[in-house]
């Protein structure tokens, strides 16, 4: 058994740059005002249209991204309606063959890190024991004749899955500003604090907003 933590991988290049020079191109067609467009405007225009609440323009532009996560925050992640997605099957991947290693691949739980204290530590070995289980019930039921499909029954919500989103940036903002509220389950929050920090660092003045009333609480 491998035991990772999550992560978010881009699948799509993003260029702030000319991210923000066609949100721009787009946005200033509403005010008719492309005239205005310089080597600099782009970025002061879009923090502008966000300050106004004007973000129908941010729906001209998407990526996508692919999280590492486990199985049960990947159902949290698919509740965002304007997005495509791919993922992981749990049907066809047969973890029994040498393609997974022979192994399962579980998500370390951020809230049982050992360490912090003696019950965390102990609940983790709990966790830890139970993914064990989980395992060898999965590889024997493979034995014994069972698919993929119908093993995958005895398998944890911890199990690794990878899941494909693409939104445009109007949708990702509504997506972060949810995940990443201290409301959300800390393994969801995890999850979108990694991609917050990573699109903020590509598209700052996109993400602003929500990267300075986020980051203040941790």
């Amino acid at each position: 058994m491998k035991i990772i933590k999550p992560d978010v991988q881009f699948i799509t290049p993003v260029d702030g740059a000319i991210i923000l020079k066609r949100l721009e191109e787009c946005g200033r067609v509403c005010y008719k005002s492309e005239d205005k467009i310089t080597d600099g405007s782009a970025e002061k225009f879009v923090a502008g249209i966000i300050k106004r609440g004007h973000e129908a323009v941010l729906e001209h532009c998407s990526f996508t991204v692919k999280f590492i996560c486990d199985r049960g925050v990947s159902h949290e992640i698919v509740r965002h309606r304007m997005a495509s997605y791919c993922q992981e099957s749990t049907r066809y991947c047969n973890y029994g063959k040498g393609k997974f290693g022979e192994e399962i691949t579980v998500i370390e739980p951020c809230f049982f890190n050992d360490g912090h204290s003696d019950q965390d530590n102990e609940n983790y070995l709990k966790w830890e024991a139970a993914m064990k289980d989980a395992e060898a019930w999965y590889m024997e039921l493979l034995q014994n004749g069972a698919t993929p499909q119908e093993a995958r029954s005895v398998l944890p919500n911890s199990l690794k899955t990878e899941v494909v989103m693409t939104a445009n940036i109007r949708e990702w903002r509504h997506f972060l500003k949810l995940r990443c509220s201290p409301a959300a389950h800390p393994q969801m929050r995890e999850v979108a604090l990694i991609l917050l920090d990573k699109v903020h660092a590509l598209i700052p003045v996109c993400f602003d907003d929500i990267w300075s009333e986020y980051h203040a609480d941790l």
